[in-house]
């Protein structure tokens, strides 16, 4: 029970109050007085006969003008703001006395070095944080605040150490003891590039610890600068459009909309009308309908697998590329329009181009920027970190701690070629957290088709020729890496023979979109 008890500037008043506590036998917990008149009890729950005397004996006393009961101390409320603060700030802090030893720590110290709190506390933070002498800054008379360099689980972090000082009515405050707190290189990073760069920021999202990653984001940076097309090739799932909406974010046009075309998923008629909108009395309809290039004006639009437009559509687009005009379906009417273009596509345009599939004028007019995102399996060393990312989003969305992944974890989803790329990775840890019920994610959780399904070897009793099972394991790979890399070009530069080599090998093996499912 706590009580807030209003009163005058009286020599004694509080000396009465506590008279009267004692009386009832009150077992008194805390107390605090403030400058603005006013004194707080905090004492256990009382039964309501005692109370009710207690209440008007405190109200009899000279100088007290109110008394009322309240849900908590101030002091308690700051503790528990400060705490909640510290607990949800994401950066290791540390509270030590005026010997150096841990008083406090927050969750973030608690992860990284995997320890229960109550572990750590009596612990020298010298012993865990190398780098600077807490001790003799402590004992030193210039106590000010300063900025250090430190070393914590074996990073580089940039330490704010601020001393604790306690008033002191006498005099000079007196010193309670220091505050860390620690800032990786990571985090000074982010928090500077947001500072210095905060139309690139879009970009801070996309994974790129692999020198070929970060490659892609440094000239997808200097193509959102740009105001011309943007084409970007790569396999399904590899994050096409995930890049173009971070192009599009760092662009002058980030204040308008980013609209969003499938190409391959919708029948021609219905594209048509998705992009150009149709007039009012098209297909019966009393209203008039705007499409995604109207609605788009002035920001991006992003037409997925722009190589599967039909030659129809591929018209119409040649001519709002070099017009920016274009008519709705049904309409006599020209609507003049200011839109970037972000495709992308899975299939070599150039050799659609030489089939005569995609209008050559068009494909120029698209390529003006071109970028190509790599594959999963072509950069590694961000398959972890997209992991982890993708637990972390996971877990969080779920309700649940982050699981750690296990060493066999880690070096199975290294070694595993991710066919379905950044798109797969995220399915299957979804799949795996959702059903896990431990802290740990092991190579056991994680379910995932043979990547050696259609792989086989040769034993000493087989039937045939060298040069039969010398083609019969050439066409096993063809048909592996065909759905990834479906034209003869894109084969033939993943395995480093000529265009025309790879034609003929496909056509001998009967290998197509028709008999292999892509």
């Amino acid at each position: 029970m706590r009580l807030e008890i209003s009163c005058q500037d009286r020599l004694g008043i509080t000396q009465d109050v506590l008279d009267i506590l004692v009386s009832h036998e009150v077992d008194l917990r805390g107390i605090e007085i403030n400058e603005m008149g006013k004194i707080y009890l905090s004492f256990p729950n009382m039964d309501f006969e005692n109370f009710k005397h207690l209440m008007p004996k405190i109200r009899k006393i000279e100088g007290i003008d109110d008394v009322k009961t309240i849900p908590f101390m101030p002091l308690e409320r700051e503790q528990n703001q400060l705490r909640a603060l510290l607990q949800t700030l994401p950066d290791p802090v540390f509270s030590v006395d005026t010997k150096g030893r841990i008083l406090l720590v927050n969750d973030a110290v608690t992860t990284s070095l995997e320890s229960e709190r109550q572990a750590l506390i009596g612990v020298e933070i010298d012993e865990l944080v190398k780098g600077f002498n807490t001790l003799r800054w402590l004992e030193s008379k210039q106590r000010s605040n300063i900025t250090q360099k430190v070393r914590f689980i074996e990073q580089n972090y940039l330490a704010d150490i601020l001393p604790v000082m306690v008033p002191d009515s006498g005099g000079e405050p007196i010193l309670a003891g220091a505050v860390f707190i620690l800032k990786s290189e990571q985090r000074l990073g982010q928090q500077l590039t947001v500072f210095h760069q905060a139309s690139l920021d879009s970009f801070m999202s996309i994974q790129a610890s692999s020198k070929i990653m970060k490659k892609v984001v440094r000239e997808a940076k200097r193509m959102a600068e740009l105001d011309g097309p943007i084409m970007l090739y790569g396999e399904t799932g590899t994050g096409k459009e995930l890049i173009a909406n971070a192009c599009h974010e760092a662009s002058r046009r980030k204040d308008a909309n980013f609209l969003v075309l499938n190409c391959a998923s919708l029948p021609d008629n219905v594209a048509e009308t998705e992009l150009f909108g149709y007039a009012a009395g098209a297909f019966g309809q009393t209203s008039g309908k705007e499409g995604l290039l109207e609605l788009a004006q002035g920001g991006s639009l992003f037409l997925d697998e722009v190589g599967d437009m039909s030659p129809q559509l591929q018209a119409k687009l040649l001519r709002v590329l070099q017009d920016g005009k274009f008519r709705r379906v049904g309409d006599t009417k020209e609507v003049k329009v200011d839109v970037r273009f972000i495709c992308t596509t899975q299939k070599d345009l150039a050799q659609l181009v030489q089939e005569g599939r995609f209008r050559e004028d068009l494909y120029y007019r698209l390529n003006v920027l071109s970028l190509w995102i790599p594959p999963l399996r072509d950069r590694k060393m961000d398959i972890i970190p997209l992991a982890e990312t993708f637990l972390k989003q996971q877990s969080l969305k779920l309700g649940r701690k982050v699981p750690k992944l296990t060493k066999s974890c880690v070096d199975y989803i290294q070694a595993y070629p991710w066919f379905g790329n950044v798109r797969q990775l995220e399915n299957v840890l979804y799949r795996a957290v959702s059903l896990l019920e431990g802290n740990e994610l092991s190579k056991e959780h994680i379910q995932i088709p043979s990547s050696a399904n259609e792989m086989s070897f040769v034993t000493e009793n087989f039937e045939g020729s060298l040069d039969e099972e010398v083609k019969r394991f050439e066409k096993s790979i063809l048909q592996r890496l065909y759905p990834s890399y479906p034209s003869s070009r894109l084969l033939a530069k993943k395995l480093g023979l000529s265009h025309t080599a790879i034609a003929n090998k496909l056509r001998d093996y009967g290998i197509n979109k028709k008999s292999v499912k892509i």
